[in-house]
């Protein structure tokens, strides 16, 4: 039961049903530590793109590290939630939010000085913005997409390549994209067919 606590706490084990306050029709609750440490992550993304686009190549530790410390923080947001209680409407809303802008910034910062293959950057770039807006689409009619795992393993390489791009190690940047893309995508099919099957169980 012990190592089974600490599994939830670190994220690891994610079986059961979702917390409550988290599901669809509660209130919103902004008042939690984990959606402050989020609001914070949102309010950095314009200070990492500054920064990027001060540096006149691409190629900056700053930035690097900000992309990091915001990409970090959202373990760091829900370790908190889990540790403390703190599950929100609004955090379960506002991350995959965050998440996404993130990679989109990563994305346009490599694309802008050339760090990275511009037509792979346009396909993550289109599929996170398409993944925000079916996942606000399937919302509106009572639909909600939970993340897989193998979306969650496409996360890391998906961070890590304008990560690695930005530093200057291009090869490992370029394995990293390649990669996060094709887990991304896969994830992606996912996502549409269980938004479909659910769809078709509210029709009938």
């Amino acid at each position: 039961m012990r190592a089974r606590t600490k599994r939830r706490l670190l994220g690891i084990d994610r079986s059961g049903p979702a917390p409550k306050p988290t599901l669809a029709g509660q209130p919103l609750n902004p008042f939690t530590i984990p959606n402050a440490i989020g609001l914070v992550r949102l309010a950095l993304i314009p200070v990492f793109v500054a920064v990027a686009w001060s540096s006149g190549n691409g190629h900056s530790a700053a930035a690097a590290a900000l992309f990091a410390v915001i990409g970090w923080a959202d373990y760091l947001d829900g370790f908190t939630a889990r540790l403390t209680g703190q599950f929100s409407r609004l955090g379960t809303l506002l991350d995959p939010i965050i998440d996404r802008m993130l990679v989109v910034s990563g994305m346009v910062v490599a694309w802008h000085f050339s760090l990275l293959p511009r037509w792979a950057l346009a396909v993550m770039i289109v599929r996170e913005i398409w993944m925000l807006f079916i996942s606000r689409m399937a919302l509106r009619r009572g639909i909600e997409i939970k993340i897989s795992w193998l979306g969650r393993l496409g996360v890391a390489p998906t961070m890590a390549a304008p990560f690695f791009a930005m530093l200057g190690v291009h090869w490992l940047a370029l394995i990293m994209l390649y990669v996060g893309m094709a887990l991304a995508l896969s994830a992606s099919v996912q996502y549409m067919q269980r938004g479909l099957r659910e769809l078709r169980k509210l029709s009938s």
